[in-house]
């Protein structure tokens, strides 16, 4: 066999050889190396950069020990008994783990956000479950993820790999010696050799393509407890090593491990070529100290006998000691071996579970953490993993009761699992209820121009909800080409031959949904050429999930500047990047390319950078019943001056930057108008992009970038002094109760109020806006007002569209006090100037009617003739019947109407807030019927009638609760055309 040493002492030559397990001092040393490693690295220590690689020696000593183990029944049975094994595992590791997994949930829902809660009751329960490193694999591989905070069971990685390596090791060394026969320990070698090969091919693969995948997933750690593996396997040949040798293995593997830990930092490609010093120092100081005799462990030895029985076992705490070891009782180890080390490597276990919940939940709770106070937070890390090393790992460890059956073990185990498995519900579950069930709303209108960014400032709620927010990503999640991908597709948006392009990073990518309907609107396509985490212009970056220089970068940015160059010239060129890479930019090696299109180019500023999760922030203003805390959701503002990132200026390019209503003042919040404006810590959501397209559309058409889509045509803004008449070049007032020479009384419709120029009735209200409101006089009079557009000429140009649109709020009122109010703006053929009396054939389009308070408004068409004919007069006209609207009394509504004659068939179409609620096309009538109505000029109508037609058929009229002077404000009237 060729694990015995050739031509032992002869004091060993009567023993059979083979593998017998006995104490090793240094191995717990070096656990507490490895242990104070990662604590330094992870409370930010200085000179501990490399400190992760604590981890590494960790699986080392893993793949040493349990290979020990299980070669030691081998060696004397032939076998060994899985059972036994995976009891001791579960008794070893599950109860310990189970404990901090199931505080840690509960610390977490005292200190998290509901939102963050949510993610770490995931984290907790994937954990639990032994998976916890793929899980954490997808969230680092993904882009769009990888700026989350960190999760405070993230460490469990690391025991993820370790059990899933336990579930494999074993097996299938046992199905090698079955297989084997006599030359089983030959077959292992071989098996092992292979395996650690093969896991370190693919950890450089994946340290060169994705680190994190390289970094968390056990298939590319195998390589590192194979070689642990391979140390325990060489351990009868250890017996030749000379007291010289030793001491430079065990100095030298010290001094990698040091040198890595000084060294190393978070930008080092790893695991990779890299993890080779840690490792094989690791595996030098475990060999240094291998063949040579057991060393008894008296404060070991009663609970080890009291396992099984029958004296010392296997266990993670044991070595493999030699059949052909010769004598040797002087100590070995160095510093490893001192009682200090000794107690740090007991407790390293609980410890390493216990420091990181501590340092992630203090800093959320305070915020950020300076390393001298990680580092206080993470010494007193070592109380509880103390408590848990003496109540909860070591007594049920070495209980006799426990292990006198193996499926006591598992069964201990498997309670240690669910335990947390259940806190996990029960904190997800608490999560959700707290931030309620996240309905989709309608998306808020976004304002072309003003300091607000709808046309409903100071609109509260949050929309996304901020469960929705994290996913609210643009539709084109396609063109952002994966991380190696050095060719992005043909991602163009649209039939139209002209086009508009967008190239950039990710924070090119995230105004998809603000460009695309300035394309569409025009006939353009939309071209997306996007790279995450690519900067637009020329500068060396490290991508962290690379772990290295992203060449890919550089290949896509020629790729794609030459495919421009080369191509057909796009109309517009739109480009963003993330404002805060580090180094100098060099703009010019991508403007200069570009610039020799001979087109447009514009640079969208870079919106602000909150720096944190702003969804989960948000979610703290939560409280389940659908409504928001108003004082937590300004929390989640951050101050400008440290958000925004450097204003650019690239020569010969264009600059829209929307800062101002994206910060107005000295913080950037993370909810404007009700609307949630990041999805991330960095990306605006989707929906904050599509409310800032009709600013950016008014930026591009000031920069003669683009044509304007609308030629305004008329417009009035009722600026003027409180108490003031609206501008007389632009309205007149119909008086009385009907028109010159009364050609139907009451208005036609059975009004009961009288029309007047009185200021209580028609009036500015110094805030920008006209105000109409029907009075009632102590008889029971009613006066109100009736104001139409001096000029009757507002027409659709040839082939072209005309668009009639006013800012709208109803008078404030419900169906109990709002009975008999008939508001309206509406429009008339001019022809009915004349005589007053070609109703309904000159054509008349009511853009919006709301009667009695109801929450609801009509769209209408009259046209043809009375009483019935092609509009059906005789049953209310071409209506859209009552659209909801519930918050039209509350709110200011755009209402607007479109004639159309750029379109087969033409059509009349009407807006609520840009969302079509009716439409009536020229097929309904005959051809003269829609010219009559539709082919000549109209003036404006501004009113709100008391009584009549429409109220008493939706079951109202004036009553004793209905109040007087409720107004209907109009902030704008506008007139528009396209041709």
């Amino acid at each position: 066999m060729p694990f015995v040493a050739a031509a032992p002492p002869a004091s060993a030559r009567s023993r059979k050889p083979g593998y017998h397990p006995g104490f090793r001092p240094d191995i717990e040393g070096l656990r507490a190396v490895a242990v104070l490693t990662v604590l330094a690295f992870h409370a930010s220590i200085p000179y501990f950069g490399g400190g992760y690689v604590g981890v590494d020696v960790f699986f080392v000593i893993s793949g040493f020990l349990i290979t020990g183990q299980l070669l030691a029944g081998i060696a004397r049975d032939g076998r060994f008994s899985l059972a036994e094994f995976y009891a001791r595992r579960a008794r070893r590791i599950l109860p310990a783990a189970g404990v901090v997994l199931t505080v840690t949930g509960v610390a977490a829902y005292l200190v998290l956000p509901p939102l963050r809660l949510r993610d770490t009751a995931v984290d907790v329960l994937t954990s639990a479950l032994n998976v916890a490193n793929w899980r954490f694999v997808a969230n680092e591989t993904d882009y769009l993820l990888a700026s989350r905070d960190a999760s405070p069971v993230l460490h469990f990685w690391s025991l993820a790999v370790e059990e899933q390596f336990y579930l494999v090791w074993a097996p299938l060394l046992l199905v090698i010696a079955l297989i084997a026969g006599r030359h089983r320990l030959k077959a292992i070698t071989f098996g092992v050799l292979a395996i650690t090969a093969g896991s370190f091919a693919l950890s450089l693969h994946w340290t060169a393509t994705s680190e994190p995948l390289a970094y968390l997933a056990s298939p590319s750690r195998a390589w590192q407890f194979g070689l642990g593996a391979l140390v325990a396997l060489t351990a009868p040949l250890a017996v030749w090593l000379t007291r010289a040798l030793r001491h430079a293995l065990l100095w030298s593997g010290l001094a990698a491990v040091a040198g890595s830990t000084v060294l190393f930092d978070e930008s080092t490609p790893f695991p990779g070529t890299a993890a080779l010093v840690p490792t094989v120092g690791a595996a030098a100081i475990i060999l240094a100290g291998t063949g040579l005799s057991p060393v008894p462990d008296p404060a070991r030895r009663q609970a080890d006998e009291s396992e099984t029985g029958r004296g010392p076992v296997p266990d993670s705490e044991a070595a493999p000691a030699e059949g052909a070891a010769r004598p040797e009782r002087r100590p070995f180890g160095g510093p490893l071996r001192t009682r200090p080390m000794r107690a740090i490597g007991r407790l390293s276990f609980a410890w390493y579970l216990w420091h990181w919940p501590v340092v992630v939940l203090l800093e959320a709770g305070l915020g950020p953490l300076s390393w001298p106070v990680k580092a206080v937070a993470t010494v007193a890390a070592a109380l509880p993993a103390y408590l848990t090393l003496r109540l909860v790992e070591r007594p049920l460890r070495f209980s006799a009761v426990l292990s006198l059956r193996p499926s006591r073990g598992l069964s201990a185990g498997f309670s240690a699992v669910v335990v947390p498995v259940v806190a996990a519900l029960l904190l997800g579950s608490a999560a959700v209820r707290v931030m309620g069930d996240p309905v989709p709303r309608p998306d808020p209108r976004g304002a072309a121009d003003g300091s607000g960014l709808t046309v409903e400032p100071g609109a509260a709620g949050m929309v996304p909800h901020p469960v929705l927010a994290r996913q609210d990503f643009p539709p084109s999640a396609g063109c952002e080409i994966p991380l190696t991908a050095v060719i992005s597709p043909r991602c163009l948006f649209g039939t139209g031959e002209r086009r508009m392009t967008l190239l950039g990073d990710s924070h090119a990518g995230q105004w998809f949904s603000a460009l695309k309907p300035i394309a569409d609107r025009r006939g353009w396509s939309l071209e997306v050429l996007v790279k995450p985490g690519c900067p637009l212009p020329r500068l060396t970056v490290v991508d962290p999930r690379l772990g290295r220089e992203y060449r890919e970068c550089d290949t896509w940015r020629k790729n794609t500047l030459d495919r421009l160059v080369g191509g057909a010239k796009p109309e517009l060129i739109v480009i963003s990047t993330l404002g805060f890479y580090p180094g100098d930019p060099d703009w010019a090696a991508v403007i200069d390319p570009l610039r020799s299109l001979n087109v447009p180019i514009v640079y969208l500023r870079d919106t602000p950078s909150p720096g944190f999760d702003v969804p989960a922030c948000l979610s703290k203003a939560l409280n389940g019943s659908g409504s928001a805390d108003r004082r937590t959701i300004d929390r989640c503002a951050v101050p400008r001056v440290s958000a925004l990132p450097p204003a650019r200026f690239i020569g010969g390019v264009r600059v829209v930057d929307v800062t101002d209503v994206l910060c107005p003042g000295t913080t950037c919040p993370a909810v404007r108008d009700g609307v949630v404006m990041y999805r991330d810590s960095s990306h605006l959501t989707d929906t904050a992009a599509a409310v800032l397209s009709p600013r950016i559309e008014r930026h591009l058409e000031l920069l003669r970038v683009i044509p304007p889509l609308w030629r305004e045509v008329w417009r009035d803004d009722f600026t003027g002094p409180q108490r003031s008449r609206p501008s007389q070049a632009n309205w007149q007032y119909d008086l009385g109760t009907c028109y010159p020479g009364c050609p139907a009384k009451n208005w036609g419709t059975g009004e009961i109020e009288t029309m007047t120029d009185s200021t209580a009735n028609v009036s500015l209200n110094g805030d920008g806006q006209l105000a109409i409101a029907p009075r009632r006089f102590p008889d029971g009079r009613w006066t109100s007002g009736r104001l139409t557009s001096v000029r009757a000429d507002f027409q659709a140009p040839p082939g072209g569209v005309m668009r009639v649109e006013a800012s709208l709020r109803l008078p404030k009122m419900n169906r109990r006090d709002g009975a008999g109010y008939w508001p309206a703006f509406w429009m008339l053929g001019a022809p009915f100037r004349a005589t007053y009396t070609d109703w309904p054939g000159a054509g008349e389009v009511d853009i919006m009617e709301s009667v009695n308070g109801r929450g609801g408004v009509f769209a209408t068409m009259h046209c043809g003739t009375l009483p019935d004919g092609p509009c059906k007069e005789s049953s209310g006209g071409l209506s859209s019947g009552e659209v909801p609207c519930a918050d039209c009394h509350t709110r200011f509504r755009t209402y607007a109407a479109e004639i159309d004659f750029s379109t087969s068939p033409q059509q009349v179409r009407w807006y609520l807030d840009d969302r079509e609620i009716h439409r009536v096309t020229a097929d309904e009538m005959d051809p003269q019927t829609w010219a009559r109505t539709t082919d000549h000029g109209f003036f404006l109508i501004l009113n709100v009638a008391m009584g009549g037609a429409l109220p008493k058929a939706k079951g109202g009229g004036p009553t004793r609760a209905t109040v007087s002077g409720r107004p209907m404000l109009v902030d704008h009237v506008s007139v528009s055309v396209r041709n």
